[in-house]
């Protein structure tokens, strides 16, 4: 088990330990079909998640990776070049996101990723992931296989969540 303490612009004085290896042992019903370091290149969040490297994960997590610069999201380094994200106060106000990770669902996954396990958030993470699935039945049956060009926020969305928008 190893210890990680996050002093990051983003949350400071937190310490998690890492009980699994990286990229394995997930919950039987959680498989996404992205890890964090190919989200990241693909493009997410519009370079805007973090607004730098955070030392807590790989460094290789991020290179190629574009930071938006200027604390904005830019829609442009999205893969779909659309913006698929609400603000980070949005998900505050609707109580969706845990003190430990205060930036969301996807912080909670590159720590998850990481090896880091807390069952009930783990619990109550999964089944949001699932819960996208409804934007895959929707781009079913609304677009044909592989046009990207058929609904790119949703399938934007969709990559925010771990979810290969690019093969439905």
């Amino acid at each position: 088990m190893k210890s990680i303490i996050v002093n990051e612009e983003y949350q400071t004085g937190y310490t998690y330990t890492l009980t699994e290896p990286i990229g394995k042992n997930f919950s039987d019903d959680f498989s996404p079909q992205l890890t964090p370091k190919q989200m990241l290149k693909l493009g997410v969040f519009g370079g805007n998640y973090f607004k730098q490297r955070p030392d807590e994960f790989p460094k290789d997590w991020f290179e190629g990776v574009a930071f938006s610069g200027n604390g904005a999201s830019d829609k442009q380094l999205n893969f779909f070049r659309v913006n698929a994200s609400q603000p980070l106060e949005v998900w505050q106000k609707k109580g969706w996101i845990y003190f430990e990770d205060p930036k969301g669902w996807f912080l909670w996954y590159c720590r998850y990723y990481q090896g880091r396990r807390i069952a009930d958030e783990d619990l109550r993470q999964i089944k949001r992931w699932k819960n996208m699935r409804r934007h895959i039945a929707q781009l079913r049956n609304k677009c044909r296989v592989g046009d990207v060009n058929c609904r790119p926020r949703q399938r934007q969305a969709l990559l925010h969540w771990a979810y290969d928008s690019r093969i439905i």
